[in-house]
């Protein structure tokens, strides 16, 4: 590890309010010469405009895309060139702040880049605040007691995974609805589940929603969305 290379920083700037970032985020985003963050090709990136009030102005910008592989070593080498340009600006010497929204080691896209380039240049991590963290405080539901189970379930899962993992949880954030709803909202009904259930889209976002979850329009459920099922216990 070369000691006249830049620092890499994943910056986790929180699920969507610019007011959620941390101070130590702030401070290190701004003093970064350099600030990178990931995008859907032909979209803005949803990271850079929840810090966007925060730029200076002066600062190199990168943006790169992380398509979703479903095959894992097809991704392998497309994440590898993804992150060549940032690798450039931390071989120069120069710091670089990347983007992501959440936390950048729960579910998010900084771990790609964390596996390929910790172990080269020196590398902090700062905290986010995550989405189901988020999306509990947005409507009101503690969401786990004593030695309650919570758990984190990807909607993309099959439905006898799903139906295995929420019967094994006390608690649940269900994560990445999207084209899934239906699917989900399936299981939960078979289980018996789905009065505890509830459904939030871009929870502290501008356009934030929460809508009982018999009334949510499959065609329009967003990939930032989740279904939230706190504990039974209400102590």
């Amino acid at each position: 590890m070369s000691t006249t290379a830049g620092r890499l920083y994943g910056i986790g700037v929180g699920p969507g309010d610019p007011e959620l970032l941390t101070l130590k985020a702030l401070r290190l985003l701004r003093n970064a010469p350099v600030v990178a963050y990931q995008s859907a090709e032909n979209r803005p990136s949803v990271a850079r405009s929840i810090v966007a009030e925060y730029l200076p102005g002066n600062q190199i910008e990168v943006l790169f895309h992380l398509p979703r592989a479903t095959d894992p070593s097809e991704a392998q080498p497309i994440y590898d060139k993804m992150v060549e340009p940032i690798a450039e600006h931390l071989g120069a010497g120069r710091d670089v702040a990347v983007l992501c929204e959440g936390d950048p080691l729960f579910y998010g896209s900084f771990m790609y880049l964390f596996t390929r380039l910790a172990n080269q240049f020196e590398t902090q991590v700062v905290p986010g605040i995550c989405s189901p963290m988020a999306s509990a405080s947005v409507l009101g539901l503690p969401l786990s007691y004593r030695n309650d189970i919570f758990s984190v379930i990807p909607a993309p899962l099959p439905a006898e995974i799903l139906t295995a993992q929420l019967l094994n949880a006390d608690a649940a954030a269900i994560i990445k609805l999207g084209q899934h709803f239906v699917k989900v909202r399936d299981v939960l009904h078979d289980l018996g589940l789905a009065s505890r259930s509830h459904y939030i889209e871009r929870a502290t976002m501008a356009k934030q929603r929460i809508v009982p979850l018999h009334e949510v329009d499959p065609t329009t459920v967003p990939y930032f969305s989740m279904i939230l099922m706190p504990s039974k216990y209400q102590l």
